[in-house]
């Protein structure tokens, strides 16, 4: 890397700062800043980087690298930045900054990111930074930690603008307006109507508020959707209804039905690309890994279910050993055998790959359970019919044998139905039973459809053929 890169690099005017992105010249032209000592040229090629763009740079550059550079950009640190990192680097990110540099970061986030930062942190962190903090930001973190993890509770950020009942447009603004910048969140898209014992009863949009004359009253323009969440309900629940009633922001309150909180719509939906994040990760049996997670971690998330998918398979190679004879005997049945177990898995994987989306979003209840399972079925008997037909004329043509091709025909259709019976059925009784069918249902449909395909195949053909 020459210094003729990092020239080209400064030559960039000011006004793209707003549509920046990262690309990989981008990143090599600041390992190259790091490499030669140059804060001056890092800090200017770091500047115009959104704190996510900064954070995905931190997630893709290796430890040794990601010490250097922190050590060399540690005074510009910014406190998004570590909102925006993965859980998985961020306390590796954490140790590295100076306790100064750390409150100093943390002091400009709000509530809810703080939170967010501290509470996998260790005790001697969490001190640090919660001793940085006004008092009454402090005790607003600790409330906070103070709830479940995962929780509505732990999810809010507790800087809230409320009015009174009695309150008109002119008086709303007035308070807007006189209270001080560090008073009110950094964004905020309501301001919460509040009875005289700090019980929500509505949402204003500021677009209503703004678009009203002065003498209006506040009641007068209260939102028709609105929705109260308790502070210890689930976050998954939380993000559900954002998505389901098109929320923007909603209060949360304690017990007594008072509010404490406010959670809003990217707090939601970044809870919501967790959930769909963990359940594709889930569903390919690797757990919660990340790219940034060493080789050991890695190698044991992902060896229990690498030890589970060889019980399965040794459980269809039991059911294969049931058929030697007719193996040895007819040597096309181990040609064509991994063909029906092959079908009747990626069958499976469909319809389980649905029916968990569908239990995630909630979409797939009692209501419409069997008409669900109908369905599934009806479609894998008639995918099986089809490649039934194919198969057939395959087991005819390419051996010569009627019988042959009657065989394979009649164990694809009997494993397609299936493979949509068991990739809908399983996760259905998983998730009645508390287990999270996006962790286990992978295994238990693969070994249905394998060892159904291999048992109906052979088991036809030892009964045909021989």
């Amino acid at each position: 890397m020459s210094e003729q890169l990092l020239d080209e690099k400064t030559e960039e005017p000011d006004t793209e700062k707003e549509a920046y992105t990262l690309s990989q010249r981008d990143v090599s032209a600041i390992l190259y800043a790091v490499e030669i000592d140059d804060r001056e040229k890092l800090v200017e090629l770091m500047e115009p980087l959104h704190a996510a763009d900064i954070a995905d740079l931190l997630e893709q550059i290796s430890g040794f690298e990601r010490m250097r550079l922190i050590r060399l950009y540690d005074r510009e640190f910014d406190g998004e930045i570590l909102s925006e990192l993965d859980e998985s680097i961020r306390n590796e990110v954490v140790s590295l900054l100076t306790p100064s540099v750390l409150q100093d970061a943390v002091r400009e986030l709000d509530s809810d990111d703080v939170v967010d930062i501290i509470e996998d942190l260790e005790d001697a962190q969490q001190e640090s930074i919660l001793g940085a903090l006004e008092d009454s930001d402090r005790a607003a973190v600790e409330q906070a930690l103070t709830y479940p993890e995962y929780s509505a509770g732990r999810l809010m950020q507790r800087e809230v603008v409320m009015a009174p009942e009695h309150w008109t447009v002119g008086e709303a603004i007035d308070f807007l307006r006189a209270t001080p910048e560090e008073d009110l969140p950094d964004q905020f898209y309501h301001i919460i109507m509040v009875d005289p014992r700090l019980h929500p009863v509505g949402n204003i949009t500021l677009g209503k508020l703004m678009r009203s004359k002065r003498a209006t009253p506040l009641k007068d323009l209260l939102e028709s959707t609105f929705q109260v969440i308790p502070a210890m309900r689930d976050e998954g629940d939380v993000a559900y209804a954002f998505n389901q009633y098109h929320l923007i922001s909603a209060p949360v309150v304690d017990d007594e039905g008072r509010l404490i909180g406010v959670i809003t719509i990217d707090d939601a939906m970044a809870v919501l690309d967790e959930e769909h994040e963990e359940d594709i990760l889930r569903l390919a049996g690797v757990g919660d890994g990340s790219l940034s997670d060493r080789v050991i971690e890695t190698t044991k998330q992902r060896l229990p279910w690498l030890a589970v998918n060889l019980v399965t398979a040794i459980a269809a190679s039991l059911v294969i050993a049931q058929f030697e004879v007719a193996l040895a005997q007819i040597v096309a049945l181990a040609v064509l055998m991994p063909i029906v177990a092959s079908m009747g898995g990626n069958a499976g994987t469909q319809s389980l790959t649905v029916a968990v989306r569908s239990l995630a979003t909630r979409d797939l209840t009692g209501s419409n359970v069997w008409r669900v399972i109908r369905r599934e079925v009806l479609v894998g008997l008639i995918n099986g019919l089809i490649f039934a037909v194919v198969m057939g004329i395959v087991g005819l043509i390419w051996f010569g044998s009627p019988a042959l091709g009657y065989v394979i025909a009649s164990a694809m259709v009997i494993n397609m139905v299936v493979a949509g019976l068991a990739g809908t059925g399983i996760p259905i009784i998983l998730e009645r039973i508390g287990i999270d069918p996006a962790l286990a249902s992978g295994a238990f449909v693969t070994t249905v459809t394998d060892v159904v395909g291999f048992f109906a195949f052979l088991g036809l053909a030892a009964l045909v053929l021989l």
